[in-house]
């Protein structure tokens, strides 16, 4: 049984419907040790039967078997593997990649072997050696003679150890001398045990070799034998593998930093967008976060009003009323309070108006208090408006003087004055027209008038975070007596809520309208990946050739994007959280007080997912096209 055997190869090419037959059924077979020069002019047939017995081209009659086995009805993949195991490549133009040092070519093909880093280090750097060029490991291919890179090309054919190697006009591009020592390097690889197929269109080539087939017109015309074939030497060929996705990695990175210049700029682009979404983002957290500032600062968004629904009328609460709030799920006490309107305070001659009198409740806040504090028993809490009536250069003088607080209150159809002097507390800096009394104290001036106090309205503490303070109220709102809901709430937490959907909704069309740019990122990553692609074909052909599969190939042009994604979103990131930096320097030592750009580690989390998905959704299309690319047409590509 051959090691190789060609059986009736027929191959045509069509031009519409017009069949032009290129092969017109060869058969021929061929042992290892042997060294064949498949002669011939050019149009005779011998690269595309070359292609037919390297796997690179699959569309033919016949059969080409290997030990028996024939290739004709392999799958893709098993065509790859058959490449990376079986053959090894050397081309007339060398077909090196161009942005690999040529150790880094040489090793290309050892990544798709088993072997260990060390190991594929140490087997290319052996082979540049024994091909001569132990002193150019670190020098790139343009940087290479003819003969240097062809030199380089027999090492990478040798790397995985093959059992063939196929050389398509090895020494075409060649000086005389650098020929016959390409020639001599070919014939100690045959010496090795491997068949060597040479083709050429170059007698004293031919002669060189162990036998020569010469074809003419698609057809073998003559199978000549110049001498005996080298005898074989049982040896075990390395295992192979696909390429893994850490050097394919590495390869994106290496083509990156060849072309930095221009994929800085193409990060560039993809950074402004990101920076943009990112900046309204961070600014829409800092002004939700200052205006919750602000109103927390007044008010305890946890603590709610509860009127009577549908009445202007403070209708008094009674203990059922009280017990049915507090059965709602998170009501954590409730609050008696009461409510006077048209309170007039006077100190001597001067008079000041609030127009409204409250008993003070857990809605406020300690920190609304600027002078003083909270009423006790028999005192008042005013407001700076009020104070200022009392005094305008020192309105803080007024904290315990004594005020008269005079307002109407009903008992029964009776409208009855109530009037006391009390004690001032402290100064409020709201700019609601309120001032506050506690309840005991509230509860004592309508005595002495004859009234006894009913609670015109009650608030309710929620636990839980602001949170629960929606759904709360809702439960409240939705208390029915006799079949209609009997009270409504008025609380901070209600106005928050809604100042945040307001602010939300407004932060994230700008975002969206910002992140406009993010698409023309896209758009920009689909033309560059296109054009890699176009640049990248006859490297893609020669990875095919190595053996690289189609989804090794689909994964270059992912990971490209992929990394674009990943260093603008990191540049976007960096440079977000240092403009971040100044901004709210300034805001915090100016009147504000208050940082207000406010980028959380979500926004950046969020930044870096979507430049990958975009990026990954942007490069799907060139990367398909990269996959499918022929290998024999991507080879010819100048």
């Amino acid at each position: 049984m051959s090691f190789l055997e060609l059986k009736n190869i027929k191959k045509s090419y069509y031009l519409g419907k017009e069949e032009f037959k290129v092969l017109k059924g060869i058969d021929l077979k061929f042992e290892r040790g042997e060294m064949v020069s498949i002669l011939g002019e050019s149009g005779g047939g011998k690269s595309t039967l070359m292609n037919i017995i390297g796997g690179l081209d699959s569309k033919y009659d016949g059969e080409v078997l290997l030990n028996g086995n024939s290739l004709k009805h392999d799958t893709s993949k098993e065509l790859d593997k058959y490449r990376r195991k079986t053959i090894g490549f050397i081309f007339q133009s060398f077909n090196l990649i161009s942005h690999l040092t040529i150790l880094d070519n040489v090793l290309v093909s050892l990544e798709m072997t088993k072997l260990s880093k060390k190991e594929q280090l140490k087997r290319a750097k052996a082979l540049l050696v024994k091909v001569g060029l132990g002193e150019q490991m670190k020098k790139y291919p343009n940087q290479l003679s003819g003969g240097q890179k062809q030199r380089v090309s027999i090492a990478r054919a040798l790397a995985s150890d093959p059992e063939m190697i196929i050389a398509d006009e090895p020494t075409g591009a060649l000086d005389p001398q650098n020929t016959v020592e390409i020639l001599k390097l070919l014939d100690d690889i045959a010496k090795d045990g491997k068949l060597v197929l040479t083709v050429t269109h170059s007698q004293k080539v031919a002669d060189y070799g162990s036998r020569i087939v010469h074809m003419t017109n698609g057809k073998v015309d003559e199978d000549k034998q110049l001498k005996e074939k080298y005898p074989v030497k049982q040896q075990d060929n390395l295992e192979s593998r696909a390429l893994s996705n850490k050097s394919i990695f590495k390869m994106t990175l290496d083509n990156m930093k060849y072309n930095l210049k221009r994929n800085i700029l193409i990060i560039f682009g993809g950074l402004i967008g990101l920076f943009s979404v990112l900046f309204m983002l961070g600014l829409g957290n800092g002004v939700r976060g200052y205006m919750n500032h602000e109103i927390y600062s007044q008010i305890n968004p946890n603590s709610v009003a509860i009127n009577h629904k549908d009445t202007n009328n403070r209708i008094p609460f009674t203990q059922k009323d009280i017990d049915r709030i507090k059965n709602v799920k998170n009501v954590k006490g409730v609050q008696k309070n009461y409510m006077a309107t048209g309170a007039q305070l006077k100190i001597g001659d001067k008079i000041s108006q609030a127009q409204y009198f409250n008993t003070i409740n857990r809605a406020m806040v300690t920190n609304t208090v600027k002078h003083g504090s909270k009423p006790g028993n028999n005192e008042i809490l005013i407001t700076k408006n009020n104070a200022k009536a009392f005094n305008s250069k020192n309105p803080y003088s007024i904290v315990g003087k004594k005020i008269q607080v005079a307002f109407n209150a009903n008992k029964g159809n009776q409208t009855i004055p109530v009037v006391k002097t009390l004690k001032v507390s402290g100064i409020s800096d709201s700019q609601s027209p309120l001032v506050f009394v506690n309840y005991q104290t509230m509860k004592t001036m309508l005595a002495d008038s004859g009234i006894k106090i009913k609670p015109n309205f009650l608030s309710a503490d929620i636990s839980g975070g602001v949170g629960k303070v929606d759904p709360t109220q809702k439960s409240i709102n939705n208390i029915k007596v006799n079949g209609k809901k009997a009270y409504s709430v008025n609380g901070a937490g209600t106005i928050v809520t809604s100042l945040n959907t307001y602010i939300n909704l407004a932060v994230y069309v700008l975002a969206a309208i910002a992140g406009i740019s993010l698409l023309v990122s896209a758009i920009m990553i689909i033309v560059v990946l296109y054009i890699s692609v176009s640049e990248r074909t006859k490297e893609i052909g020669i990875l095919r050739a190595l053996g690289a599969t189609k989804g090794n190939i689909r994964m270059l042009f992912l990971n490209q994007a992929l990394l674009y994604g990943v260093f603008s979103s990191v540049a976007a990131i960096v440079i977000s959280y240092a403009l971040q930096l100044l901004i709210n320097n300034f805001t915090t030592a100016s009147i504000i007080k208050y940082s207000m750009m406010q980028i959380t580690p979500g926004n950046a989390v969020f930044a870096i997912i979507i430049a990958l998905i975009i990026n990954l959704i942007a490069a799907i299309l060139p990367a398909n096209k990269g996959a499918k690319l022929d290998p024999i047409e991507s080879l010819s590509q100048d």
